[in-house]
Formats: C-alpha cells, structure tokens, sequence
C-alpha cells in the first residue's frame, strides 16, 4: 500500500482523485523531429501521478521531447508502485524510467538488482546543485541511483488569516505558543486545529515534526534506521507532547472521535471550506492545492501557512517527501531514459512544472521566480534554505508494513493514540513491537 500523501493531493483538482486510481497511461505523446539526438526513440515513465498532476509531468516530458526528439510514454501505476513495476519486469514489459515516492521503495528496487547507477552526468548535476542529503536518500550501499525531481514540504502549518485575525493571533514561533494560539482561537469561537486523523499517515506527519524539533536529526535518523528503539525515552516524550494536543478538546475540531472519521481532504475542509469549523490544519504543501482548487482560495490572501514551530528549545522541523526518478536496467529504452534523467536533474525541468504549481524543486539552481505565487516562492525557498537539516519522512523511510500500511503498524498505533492519548509509554513499546517484525522481515 503506497501512501500518496507527498504526490497525489499536491495540486489536486478533485477532492479523493481516486486515491485507488489505476488508470491512465496514454498514447506515447511526440514533439521534435526524427534529425536530434533521440529521434524515433520512446521513453516509458511509471509513476503514481494522475490527474493535474500526470498533466503537470506531461509538460516536463514534452519540454523533454523538444529538446531532443523523444518521444514518451506515461504510465500511471496506482498506489503500489513495487508490486506494479515487479510485474512488468516479470512481464518482460519494464518501463525505462519509474517516479518512485519512497525511500523504502528505492532500496528494495536496487537491492532486488533492477537500477542502473546514474551517469557520470547526472551524478556531477546533483553533487553540483543539491543539498548533500538528498543525495544520500538517492543511494543505496553508496551507489546513487535516484535523483529527487520533486519534492514535498511536510513541515507547514496552513490557517484561515481571516480566523487568525479575528481571534488576534500571530503566527506561533514556538510549539507552546502555537497551543496558546489555538486557545485563543477557540475561544473566539472556531476550534483551533482540523486533524485527519482517518488517514494515518496524517499522525505520523505530526509525530516526526515533533520528534525531529524535540530529538533532534541524529535521532530522528537513528529512529528511521530502527537503530534506537520506539522504546526510547525521546520516543515516550515526544508522544507526551502530542498526546497533550491530541487530548484537548478546545483545540481539535469535533473531539478525537471527529478527528478519526477525518481523512485529508476533509481535514482541509473543515478549514478552507463552506462551512469552517477550525482555524488551522497542519499538513503539506499540498494543502493549498486543496484550498485553491477544491474550495476557490487565494494562496496568500484567503489561506497561508507558518512553519511548524520548534519543540522546546529544538529547531524548526524541516520534514520532506519526494519523488525520486530512477531507471531499470531492464527497459528497452534504458540510454534514452537515462537521458530523461539528466534533463529532469537540471533547473530547466523543473521551472516547467514549477510554473505550472503544484510542485516543489530540490534544485538549489532553479530560479524562485518561476513559482507562481509567493506563497509556494517561501515554502520552496523553505526547503532549499534548510539544505542538509531536511529530513525525509520517517515512515517513507520504513518497511511498508511498520510505516506505510493502512489499519496496520505505525499508521494504525497513532490512530489509537489519537483515541486514547493517556498511555505514551504504552503506545512506544506497541511501536517497537510492531517495528521489530517489519524491520526483521
């Protein structure tokens, strides 16, 4: 079960966009002539986006086939990408390319033999012009085979301005000063924060922005290696810490039992829609493609975001998701693809999706001003500001059965938490036990 949280709901046009969706692949689409460099060749590209999104790619890829008379094919997997790009590998039928939404997934894919090392150009591009860590989340036993093409801000806290105002609230500096704000939000009469708590991997999102501020990046790396145990001290406190939002009835909007029956898209509901019940709801940058496409709001005027504030003393967490582009050694094109590669590493790729929105770029060399608005021009200059302290979401990083599995492992022991807060020592050994199995499997 592929989680679609850093891709899928960036930029969405529809509220769900099938989180189950299967679809889409399309007729190879051409642009360039038969006299430049790949001329009459097809690149085939898998990936999990559909929608706006696979829309957005497309032009990248178009971009891609002018420049060098390629053409392409995109092939939409559904959520889960390994079991779909295995079966076309046994199939005999391997794409060139995979977009790939997780670093779990990466290094089963070059564990099981089926990457081909980046070239020597691609590699100098990404040593050249991104910060060092994701290079490290690109490698595997010290072989780089990813290059992360785009990438997704998971430490922002998105807010109604118009709830903020009313209830004279600034943004929060500090995780004591956001509960104080959500007090008097609450008081003003809107609940403070929208959690969507239905889908797991919200929690999970809360829990390492929290743990990455309080424990700090060592930590936090050796937590998502399973090199400390869930059993850790850090693990109970920064438990304790959620536990005290979690619990707060003036602060989650309908209690923990509403939070349960919230999934994403209702969580940024609750806060961008018709009917506002909460002022705030902490999630990606993808909540304001929800915001802007789903509910009419003007990023910057209607809705906005503030970094999620630093945890007792710790720095402000800079949590990140990402699609890495790899190639398999077993598609027919696997040169052509290795090219798209080396295009898509460069500023010029992502400025075409960056102004299309939607989309975040890791490059430190694309130019801010080829976002769109200043809202996504600050998240993106977030990102890249925070160079090699970005961390990658933990449970992307875990066994897709401890981090990425609905109603099971991590994602399912913080819905439990979120029911019942009141036992955080109880919750971390759940965690751990659960941990152990995956990891060890």
């Amino acid at each position: 079960m592929m989680r679609r949280h850093t891709t899928l709901l960036t930029g969405c046009t529809a509220l769900a966009l099938a989180l189950g969706a299967t679809a889409c692949g399309g007729d190879p689409v051409s642009a360039g002539g038969g006299d430049k460099e790949l001329g009459g060749q097809t690149v085939t590209v898998a990936g999990v986006w559909s929608g706006s999104e696979q829309k957005n790619f497309q032009k990248v890829l178009d971009a891609f086939s002018e420049k060098t008379g390629a053409k392409t094919q995109f092939v939409s997997t559904g959520d889960n990408v390994s079991t779909v790009v295995g079966s076309k590998i046994e199939g005999g039928n391997a794409p060139d390319v995979v977009m790939v939404p997780q670093v779990g997934v990466l290094q089963q894919f070059a564990k099981k033999g089926w990457l081909r090392p980046l070239s020597p150009t691609a590699q100098q591009t990404i040593t050249a012009d991104y910060a060092q860590v994701w290079k490290k989340y690109g490698s595997v036993d010290g072989t780089l085979y990813g290059l992360y093409f785009k990438a997704a801000h998971k430490s922002t806290v998105w807010y109604s301005p118009e709830a903020l105002t009313q209830a004279g609230v600034k943004p929060p500096k500090t995780y004591d000063e956001l509960l104080k704000a959500g007090h008097t939000v609450s008081d003003s009469g809107l609940a403070a924060f929208s959690v969507g708590g239905q889908d797991g991997w919200t929690l999970t999102d809360w829990f390492e922005n929290v743990y990455l501020s309080q424990a700090g990046p060592e930590k936090y790396d050796a937590l998502a290696a399973h090199k400390l145990k869930w059993t850790d001290p850090t693990v109970v406190k920064a438990l304790t810490t959620l536990g005290k939002l979690f619990k707060d009835k003036q602060l989650v909007a309908g209690g923990q039992k509403e939070a349960l029956n919230t999934d994403f898209p209702g969580s940024v509901e609750k806060v961008f829609g018709p009917k506002p019940e909460a002022g705030m709801v902490y999630e990606g940058d993808f909540v304001a493609g929800v915001a802007h496409d789903q509910y009419g709001k003007s990023i910057g005027k209607d809705a906005d975001f503030f970094p999620f504030p630093a945890v007792d003393g710790g720095n402000a967490p800079v949590v990140s998701g990402g699609d890495a582009a790899v190639v398999l050694k077993d598609g027919k094109n696997a040169k052509a693809g290795m090219k798209l590669l080396e295009y898509l590493a460069t500023p010029e790729a992502a400025a075409v999706w960056a102004k299309a929105g939607g989309f975040l770029s890791p490059n430190k060399k694309l130019d801010l001003a080829s976002y769109g608005d200043d809202v996504t021009r600050a998240t993106a200059e977030s990102l890249v500001g925070a160079g090699d302290s970005v961390r990658f979401d933990m449970s992307d990083q875990a066994p897709a059965a401890f981090g990425g599995t609905k109603g099971a492992g991590e994602w399912k022991l913080l819905q439990d938490f979120l029911r019942d807060p009141s036992d955080p020592k109880g919750t971390a050994a759940k965690l751990e036990s659960a941990a152990a199995k995956a990891y060890q499997d």
